[in-house]
């Protein structure tokens, strides 16, 4: 059996590592071993963040969607609002009504008055 070497396939396996390491500091970023554990770590809080990511938005949405509302009336709390939109088949999403709450509060004023009549 013919002895093989692997000097291509690891030498492209390192420097895949190391250019995923590009930014770190230190050995993180020059030395192979170490740069296989960060990138590894950073891959996983990749994922992970890519998730809580969305979640922050969705708080931050609610929390502006509710502050418009109470602007508009005081009594009208967000699940209030929210469950009138429901009932009134309004199909806009927490994005969109967060940004109209910010950007054009006349207009959120009317889904919140449509949301009550419900």
């Amino acid at each position: 059996m013919p002895r093989v070497t692997r000097g291509f396939k690891a030498r492209r396996r390192r420097n895949k590592v190391l250019k995923q390491a590009k930014g770190f500091m230190g050995g993180r970023r020059k030395l192979f071993r170490t740069a296989v554990e960060t990138v590894q770590r950073a891959l996983v809080y990749a994922y992970r963040d890519r998730k809580v990511k969305k979640r922050e938005f969705r708080k931050l949405w609610i929390v502006r969607i509710n502050a418009g509302v109470r602007e508009v009336d005081p009594k009208l709390s967000y699940s209030r609002f929210i469950g009138g939109l429901n009932k009134a088949q309004v199909g806009l999403d927490r994005k969109i009504l967060a940004d109209l709450a910010v950007s054009d509060p006349a207009g959120f004023a009317s889904v919140v008055q449509l949301a009550k009549s419900v």
